[in-house]
């Protein structure tokens, strides 16, 4: 049994713990109920309660959530397409998300899998400056994809 101040008051029966809470018109909680015998501590729980909000809150607001964009490419994409999908990319990176890059092929698009190597090779050298590449490409199905993560700000 501990008390609200800090002060260990060593084992005592349930009954007068909770008197004992009682008369400080605080509550009796549970902190290891498998304990045996379990141990209890006298405590305002409804502050206990809100103040642990409150430290939730604050950890949330203090954590940042990454996201993960996803750009399509194709096998026969054009250069100025392809730098408008690799700025796109710079641009997700810059604000701190991953990025996944996919190229779908389509019928004979199959039998040219080197080709898409090729490409996502360029795009990884391409965004290089912004990102470093988490996952190197690989073909999965009919999809190549390949995950980059932005670099660390130093």
């Amino acid at each position: 049994m501990i008390a609200d101040n800090g002060e260990q008051l060593g084992i005592m029966p349930a009954k007068e713990a909770l008197k004992r809470a009682e008369q400080k018109n605080l509550d009796l909680v549970k902190i290891a109920p498998n304990a045996n015998p379990p141990v209890c501590k006298i405590m305002d729980y409804g502050k206990y309660r809100f103040e642990q909000s409150k430290r939730e809150k604050e950890a949330k607001k203090n954590q940042r959530i990454v996201e993960t964009k996803e750009i399509r490419l194709s096998v026969n994409i054009d250069t100025h397409d392809f730098d408008t999908k690799v700025n796109h990319a710079l641009k997700f990176l810059q604000a701190g998300n991953k990025v996944k890059v996919s190229i779908r092929f389509r019928g004979r698009e199959m039998a040219h899998a080197h080709l898409g190597n090729g490409i996502m090779e360029r795009f990884a050298v391409a965004c290089e400056e912004n990102g470093t590449v988490e996952k190197p490409a690989k073909l999965e199905g009919r999809q190549m994809l390949m995950f980059l993560s932005p670099k660390s700000a130093k």
